[in-house]
């Protein structure tokens, strides 16, 4: 049983698509008086700057939806306000309003999921009215339970921040944390720039405050924190591997072992889906091919895997004519390894994803592959 490698891209591209395409909507509330900087920090922590494609369409008199096609996040921003009484009341309702509406849509993809709520740290103090905001909103919260983090924003001084920090924990306020940030490096002159921090504990704040049927959405759109899209990806490919492992529990012929490329391609695009970057087919078929396959003719064909094997030390991997469950499992780990080792050399900007094509780039990924190979030998 052999497949054209061309032709497994192809499906790896639908699968990815399939993937996206049915992600869930994450949906945040984010609120807080004008100047605190909401904008700069939505555009810090999510892909294609949101906060910049337009004003957003209305949903409330105080609040705006900001959204874009084919990003699987909603972000409900509640137009700065000011001290005033009427006017917090007023946010605050249509706040529990729009939770409220989205519960009863009963559907994941309306349902507000996380509550933020900014307060500049530059200003020095919180008000009391901010306090009193906070604690009725967790007052009305009691019985939809959406969490709420307050995110000290424009954090200039991380000794400020923190002394900010621990007047709000005296309050007991109902949220699940309160995180210090700086959005963006601040450069205070041409010597001195203070380096941005903060986002990626927000955003690790976030993945264990929301319901698993949105993690992979979080990694999808988020930006600030590799190190979260690392760990789910690693999630994705422990779980491909144990049905790897699992469909060879009974010896594959060499010539059925393409019998795992669907297990596979499902990994591959779990892991596509979490990192957020666009792949086309010509990459992965240049992926494939420097892995699993040798001159774009067949993958996890009788002689792709007689030669993958020889890379495998252990003559107990290998019974007569077949691969054992062991093989099956350690060829699907390596291979889900070396994708999340080409994603991040991505992400980080060591490689560009046009670079992959080139003979260079094969190389680069077929080292990857064999590297991995030999790291699940010695386990």
């Amino acid at each position: 049983m052999t497949f054209d490698s061309a032709q497994v891209a192809q499906d790896a591209i639908n699968a990815i698509a399939d993937k996206i395409k049915n992600l869930n909507t994450l949906n945040i509330i984010v609120a807080g008086k004008t100047g605190v900087g909401k904008g700069t920090l939505i555009n810090a922590v999510f892909k294609e700057k949101l906060a910049e494609t337009g004003v957003g369409k209305p949903v409330t008199k105080h609040m705006r939806k900001i959204a874009k096609k084919g990003i699987p996040l909603a972000i409900y921003d509640t137009r700065g306000f000011e001290l005033g009484k009427d006017v917090q009341n007023q946010v605050k309702q249509e706040v529990v309003d729009t939770i409220n509406r989205g519960l009863a849509a009963k559907d994941i993809n309306e349902a507000i999921h996380c509550i933020w709520y900014c307060i500049n740290t530059a200003s020095n103090r919180v008000e009391p009215e901010e306090i009193e905001w906070i604690r009725q909103l967790s007052a009305e919260n009691q019985v939809t339970q959406i969490p709420i983090i307050i995110v000290l924003t424009q954090s200039f001084s991380k000794k400020k921040a923190e002394e900010l920090r621990q007047i709000l924990l005296d309050e007991n306020l109902n949220v699940v944390q309160i995180v210090s940030v700086l959005a963006e490096d601040y450069e205070v002159d041409e010597d001195i720039v203070i380096p941005s921090y903060g986002l990626d504990v927000l955003i690790h704040v976030m993945g264990e405050s929301l319901p698993d049927e949105l993690l992979d959405t979080l990694q999808n759109v988020q930006i600030a924190n590799l190190a979260e899209k690392r760990k789910r990806a690693h999630a994705a490919v422990a779980t491909a591997t144990l049905a790897a492992a699992g469909e060879g529990a009974a010896p594959i012929p060499f010539a059925d072992a393409a019998l795992l490329i669907p297990t596979q391609l499902s990994m591959i695009a779990t892991i596509t889906a979490i990192f957020g970057l666009d792949v086309n087919k010509s990459i992965l078929t240049a992926f494939l091919t420097s892995t699993l396959g040798t001159g774009g003719a067949t993958l996890l064909g009788r002689t792709v895997v007689s030669n993958i094997v020889k890379l495998i030390p252990g003559a107990g991997t290998v019974v007569g004519a077949a691969i054992s469950a062991g093989t099956a499992g350690t060829i699907t780990a390596a291979l889900g390894e070396a994708y999340i080792g080409l994603m991040t050399m991505i992400f980080n900007g060591d490689m560009k994803i046009e670079d992959l094509i080139s003979k260079k780039g094969k190389e680069r990924m077929a080292a990857l592959f064999k590297e991995q190979l030999k790291i699940r030998r010695k386990k």
